[in-house]
């Protein structure tokens, strides 16, 4: 641990509130289209379409409007009714204007960071989107570097730390997911730090428990600061 040279932090449901309110559009979605279909049916419709549309729309509430619109058309059966689209993309602009809530001990532990090591953001989503919600938090003044990815594999992070002009073994990840935040930066030699968030989307779930000497996880952000001995 000695090494560390930078600490990366995800943002979303890692520095502030993200997937909650993703669960709280989604049962409004639920609720709009429970004329043509149960809840679990609409929410797994929603889901697959999310998911087949990822590759052209990427991470992002602006990818979620439109596969949003396109699972109620898919329900529907293409008898949509304008007012049900006017309204989904009224819960989209509602999800784009939440506001912003940082997690417990979020700015105590980049406070205690900052200085000590050279601090990032490495996060999935809109480009425009994620830059807003930083701006706002307020979190902006412990950042050396915001990357916001399209995807967070191993070639991800492997160019993250090329562009960073630092060894894997030098760059700590710390997320909310085990999927992007931590099996792939464990993969190319670096260390990460899992803190789970009560909400996660099913995309970043995964069926195993991880072990590895780089790997930890915490109850709290704040926590990490004992294993950087800060």
């Amino acid at each position: 641990m000695k090494n560390i040279k930078v600490i990366a932090f995800d943002a979303d449901d890692t520095l502030f509130i993200n997937e909650t309110y993703f669960a709280e559009t989604e049962e409004k979605f639920c609720c709009l289209m429970s004329d043509y279909l149960s809840n679990q049916g609409i929410s797994k419709e929603l889901f697959r379409i999310e998911i087949e549309n990822l590759k052209l729309y990427g991470y992002g509430i602006k990818g979620y409007i439109l596969s949003m619109i396109e699972a109620a058309m898919s329900i529907s059966n293409n008898t949509l009714p304008v007012e049900i689209i006017e309204k989904i993309i009224q819960y989209g602009k509602e999800l784009l204007e939440k506001p912003i809530v940082l997690l417990e001990g979020v700015e105590e532990t980049l406070s205690a960071l900052h200085g000590k090591f050279k601090l990032v953001v490495a996060t999935k989503g809109d480009l425009l989107d994620q830059r807003r919600k930083l701006h706002n938090s307020g979190l902006g003044i412990y950042f050396h570097h915001i990357e916001v990815m399209s995807d967070k594999q191993e070639i991800d992070y492997s160019d993250l730390i090329k562009r960073l002009e630092i060894q894997p073994e030098e760059f700590f990840m710390i997320g909310n997911s085990l999927k992007s935040d931590v099996l792939p930066v464990l993969a190319i030699g670096g260390h990460a730090v899992h803190i789970p968030f009560h909400t996660t989307w099913a995309h970043e779930k995964i069926d195993h428990k991880v072990e590895h000497e780089n790997f930890r996880t915490y109850e709290k952000i704040i926590d990490v600061l004992g294993r950087l001995q800060v």
